[in-house]
C-alpha cells in the first residue's frame, strides 16, 4: 500500500458547511454507516468536526457478515455515537404479489405446480435482502441494482429523513463515496440539493484510499477485520458485484455463506414464474460452458440450463479457475489451505493493523 497520507480531519474542509445561509429551522447531520472503510471514515470526520445534531444510521440488509454487525457494535462503543439500526419491510409487497400470483398467474395459464410453489415460499422472512428478492422473483444484478435503493437509500430517507423534513429544517445526508471508486462517482458534486431542505453531502469525495485508512488511524479506530480476511468491499456478503477472487476467499473462509446463498436461490427460484433465478446472472458464466463454446448463447438456454451453469456452487467452482474457466488456478487453490491467514487488498497485513477481536478493540 502507498504511504499513509497525513491529514488533519478538523481542517479537512470548511466547517460548518452550509449550502445556504438561510436556516429557519435546525441543521441535522445524518451519516450513513455500513461498517465499510469509507462510511467509517465519514463518521469519524463528522465527529472530528463536531457536526451538530449528528445521527449515524446503519441500514441492515440481512446479508451482512456477522463480523460487520460486530464491527458496528464496536464502532458505536469506541466513538460514543449511537448507531441506529434500520431495516426495510416488504410484507405489504409480498402480500400483493401473493394476490397477483393467485389470480393473474392462474388466469395466464401458469402451471398450478408453479403457482402453488410460489405461494408456499412467498412469506415474509424478516430478512430484508431475501424478502426483497422473493417479492421481485429474482436477485439484483449490475444492470438492475435495485438492492441499494430498496434496502439502504429508501430505508434511511423514509424512516429517518422524511420525519425531519418540515419545511424549516436542513438535512445533510452524509455519503461516503469517493471519486476514484468508479467513473460514475467521478463526476458527482460535493454537495447537491435534493429538495425539501434535504442535501446530499460528500465530504470525502476527493480522498484516496490511503487517506481513508489514515482517518481510522488518526481517530484510533480499527478497520473492519474483514479487510484483513480477503474482503475488497464490506457490505453484503457476498455482494452481487464481488470480484472473482473475493468470492473464492468467501467460499474458503466461510462456507456457511455459500450454503445460505444456495438456500436463498432455491427459495427465490420457486417465487419466480420461470424458476431460473440465480444469485449471479447466468450470462456472466456462460463463457466457460461447453454449450456456449459451441455457439449457444445464454438467451437460448432454458431456465433449468441457466441454473445448472450459474447456481452459486457452479460460480464458486468458476472462481477457482483461470483463462475464462478453462482450467483451475492451482496457485490460488494452494492459498486456500490456510483460510485464517491475513489477506488484504489494501496492504493492512503489512502495516500496524492486525486482525483483532472486536471486544478487545473496544476495551
Amino acid at each position: 500500500m502507498t504511504a499513509l497520507t497525513q491529514i488533519d480531519l478538523a481542517t479537512a474542509i470548511r466547517w460548518p458547511f452550509h449550502p445556504t445561509e438561510i436556516l429557519p429551522g435546525l441543521l441535522h447531520n445524518i451519516v450513513s454507516v455500513s461498517g465499510g472503510k469509507d462510511s467509517t471514515a465519514l463518521l469519524l470526520l463528522a465527529i472530528a468536526q463536531g457536526a451538530p445534531n449528528l445521527r449515524a444510521v446503519f441500514a441492515d440488509t440481512g446479508n451482512e457478515h456477522e463480523l460487520t454487525l460486530e464491527y458496528i457494535d464496536y464502532l458505536e462503543q469506541a466513538t460514543g455515537v449511537t448507531i441506529e439500526r434500520r431495516r426495510a419491510d416488504f410484507s405489504r409487497q409480498i402480500a400483493r404479489k401473493r394476490e397477483f400470483i393467485a389470480t393473474k398467474w392462474r388466469a395466464q395459464g401458469v402451471a398450478e405446480s408453479i403457482v402453488e410453489a410460489a405461494l408456499q415460499v412467498l412469506q415474509p422472512t424478516g430478512i430484508p435482502f431475501l424478502d426483497l428478492c422473493l417479492w421481485k422473483g429474482r436477485f439484483p444484478s449490475r444492470k438492475a441494482q435495485f438492492c441499494t435503493e430498496e434496502l439502504k437509500r429508501n430505508v434511511i430517507i423514509e424512516q429517518v429523513m422524511l420525519p425531519l423534513m418540515d419545511g424549516q429544517n436542513m438535512i445533510m445526508s452524509w455519503q461516503g463515496v469517493r471519486r476514484d471508486e468508479s467513473d460514475v462517482r467521478r463526476y458527482l458534486a460535493e454537495c447537491d440539493e435534493v429538495g425539501g431542505g434535504l442535501y446530499n453531502y460528500r465530504p470525502i469525495l476527493k480522498w484516496d484510499v490511503a487517506a481513508v485508512f489514515e482517518a481510522h488511524r488518526y481517530m484510533g479506530i480499527k478497520p473492519n477485520p474483514l479487510y484483513t480476511l480477503g474482503a475488497g468491499r464490506v457490505g453484503c456478503m457476498p455482494c452481487i458485484n464481488c470480484r472473482k477472487g473475493e468470492l473464492r476467499e468467501i467460499a474458503a473462509r466461510w462456507p456457511e455463506v455459500i450454503d445460505r446463498i444456495e438456500h436463498w436461490e432455491n427459495l427465490v427460484r420457486q417465487a419466480s414464474k420461470r424458476q431460473g433465478a440465480t444469485f449471479f446472472p447466468g450470462a456472466n458464466f456462460a463463457g466457460g460452458n461447453e454449450k456456449s463454446r459451441k455457439g449457444e448463447f445464454i438467451q437460448n438456454l432454458t431456465p433449468a440450463e441457466v441454473v445448472s451453469i450459474a447456481n452459486i456452487r457452479q460460480v464458486v467452482e468458476w472462481s477457482k479457475t483461470t483463462r475464462g474457466g478453462v482450467q483451475y488456478d492451482l496457485i490460488a487453490s494452494d492459498g486456500e489451505t490456510d483460510a485464517t491467514a491475513c489477506s488484504s487488498a489494501y496492504g493492512l497485513c503489512d502495516s500496524d493493523w492486525q486482525p483483532v477481536r472486536i471486544e478487545e478493540a473496544a476495551a
